[in-house]
């Protein structure tokens, strides 16, 4: 996505508890605090319920960023779902680097109901880097692998035929 000044505006999606990081972001709203509108808000009823498959899908269609948002740590309305959620973060941030994403793309961060200022001030530090790191066109890069995959799958069978005469 690009202004009309020709800045990449990266596409952010956010899964947001809903407790407090989503109630974070309302009250930033209400209170019309100002803050970059590239975040796609997914609200979920715990950050610990964010599969890893919701953020793989989101980069595959497009996602420059992804942002999970829970409660702090001891204040999961679902008592531990906080902690699930920071334990797949580790795993996922791992997991994204082996796929050419970088890390800096995924980012967790406990925001509560009443930290609206806390929410403008993350959307609007993830927005810079993220914009910084350019588009990420994961979809592009796939297609990218499986066209050199088809390639690399014809001169293979054509060295086993080659071999066989």
């Amino acid at each position: 996505m690009k202004k009309d000044s020709g800045q990449f505006e990266p596409r952010i999606v956010g899964f947001f508890c809903k407790w407090c990081t989503s109630t974070g972001a309302d009250l930033a709203g209400t209170s019309r605090m100002k803050y970059p509108p590239n975040i796609i808000p997914i609200r979920v009823m715990c950050s610990g319920r964010v599969d890893p498959t919701f953020v793989m899908t989101a980069f595959a269609r497009g996602a420059d960023g992804v942002m999970i948002g829970g409660c702090h740590p001891g204040d999961c309305h679902y008592l531990e779902g906080n902690y699930k959620a920071l334990g797949r973060y580790h795993i996922l941030a791992n997991l994204i680097s082996q796929f050419g994403i970088e890390k800096e793309r995924l980012q967790l961060h406990w925001i509560s109901a009443a930290e609206a200022k806390r929410f403008v001030d993350v959307v609007t530090k993830m927005t810079e880097e993220v914009r910084a790191l350019g588009p990420l066109d994961w979809p592009g890069m796939i297609k990218k692998v499986d066209a050199e995959g088809e390639t690399l799958k014809q001169h293979l069978e054509e060295a086993v035929a080659a071999a066989q005469e």
